[in-house]
């Protein structure tokens, strides 16, 4: 297919120094390189130099200098040089897109490269399941019975099962989140699970399930019954809070079809307390995708006309700055008009200084740069819409090497 790109296989295998076994990464539509001087230069560099130069190359290109010969695959695959690749940038963002509604298959944008990958995701098994990530871990949970849940590196492909998480065991809503610490790489993994009471539209059971990967334990930290309010499947740590969009059961305006409640991980606040730390949307929303851009809360929303609130007219971004939002772009018409008008019609999610939406129908991908305030489409996705009711999800994650679950 003109302009894919497929990521080799490298599943990791655990080795005796526990360190990652790369494979080299190829590229269908790539010259062959016919340059190969670069390789004699480096027999004079010492290995330590030659690693902070291999560190600065993106992760695409990390994994096609594993393959140039056996000295620079023996020093990409170290510990060393893993810990260095971590420690002198940041990667950009990457972008997983399905593209069908039956099977985990897909394709990952690099921003950096400006390419599409085609990548095999450990572990999970639909393209429907809860996903949730950070600092290069991705979260999976089945999104039948939600007991099945693993927790994976997609770039290395290590992956990890979780015990089966506590409360009700079918739940009429569930929301995924997951927290990495960046310094331990410890890692907190959090299911809000929302069950309505019976033959009670307007009461919801919510309960807020902690794991967490020190202790390898999950904890009950929160059971509580909302009025007028149910949880949903849009949650997100930030900073050790954990936030959590919640809809309306009915008997409010269009303005109350959305809210956000918090819950802090660290002092875990007794129970009936939830809806006393309830924050007001800054506008009627069709939908709304909370994420963590750098420890801070970005919510991505559809903008609900005055007269038709289940109508679209635009999508917004906002920063949260304690219980305000500060507005912080608004998607220009000309690419607005590809997504459609009704209601919930495009998947978002973001990290670091890059937010990625992507409308359900069509596999196009906008990208709206924080830092610079400016928008884009990415490189056209390799994959074509076979069919009209074809439809299109992904999510977003941190390329890293040496983050393991």
């Amino acid at each position: 297919m003109e302009g894919e790109t497929s990521w080799a296989s490298h599943c990791v295998e655990n080795s005796a120094n526990d360190a990652v076994e790369l494979d080299s990464f190829s590229e269908l539509n790539d010259e062959t390189d016919k340059d190969v001087s670069a390789v004699t230069l480096d027999l004079i560099l010492p290995d330590d130099l030659l690693e902070r130069i291999l560190a600065y190359l993106p992760v695409a290109s990390i994994f096609r200098a594993g393959s140039v010969c056996k000295r620079w695959h023996e020093i990409v695959k170290s510990k060393r040089f893993l810990w260095n690749s971590a420690n002198i940038f940041s990667q950009k963002p990457w972008y997983f897109m399905f593209t069908s509604s039956d099977e985990p298959v897909g394709y990952a944008y690099d921003p950096v490269l400006r390419k599409w990958y085609g990548i095999d995701l450990p572990c999970i098994e639909k393209s429907n399941w809860f996903i949730a990530s950070s600092c290069g871990l991705v979260c999976f949970m089945d999104s039948d019975s939600r007991s099945e849940l693993y927790i994976c590196n997609p770039i290395t492909k290590r992956c990890k099962g979780l015990d089966e998480p506590p409360g009700p065991k079918f739940s009429d809503y569930s929301a995924l989140a997951v927290s990495v610490n960046r310094i331990s790489h410890s890692y907190n993994v959090s299911i809000v699970k929302s069950k309505q009471v019976p033959e009670n539209f307007f009461q919801w059971d919510l309960s807020i399930h902690l794991y967490d990967s020190e202790a390898m334990t999950w904890a009950t930290t929160l059971t509580e019954i909302l009025t007028g309010w149910r949880a949903g499947d849009e949650s997100v740590i930030c900073d050790g809070v954990l936030y959590l969009l919640i809809y309306s059961t009915g008997g409010g305006g269009p303005d109350s079809r959305h809210g956000l409640v918090t819950y802090n991980l660290g002092s875990r606040s007794p129970h009936g307390f939830l809806m006393r730390s309830f924050i007001q949307v800054p506008c009627s929303l069709t939908c709304g995708r909370l994420m963590n851009l750098n420890e801070k809360l970005i919510m991505v929303g559809g903008i609900g006309k005055q007269d038709r609130p289940g109508i679209i007219k635009g999508i917004g971004i906002w920063l949260l700055k304690g219980r305000e939002w500060e507005e912080m772009g608004r998607m220009p018409h000309k690419y607005f008009q590809g997504f459609g008008e009704l209601d919930d019609v495009f998947a978002s999610s973001g990290t670091d200084e890059l937010v990625y939406i992507q409308s359900y129908g069509a596999p196009a991908l906008l990208i709206f740069d924080f830092h610079h305030k400016q928008w884009k489409w990415s490189q056209k996705c390799p994959v074509t819409k076979r069919f009209p009711l074809q439809l299109f999800t992904g999510f977003c994650f941190e390329p890293r090497l040496e983050i393991t679950p």
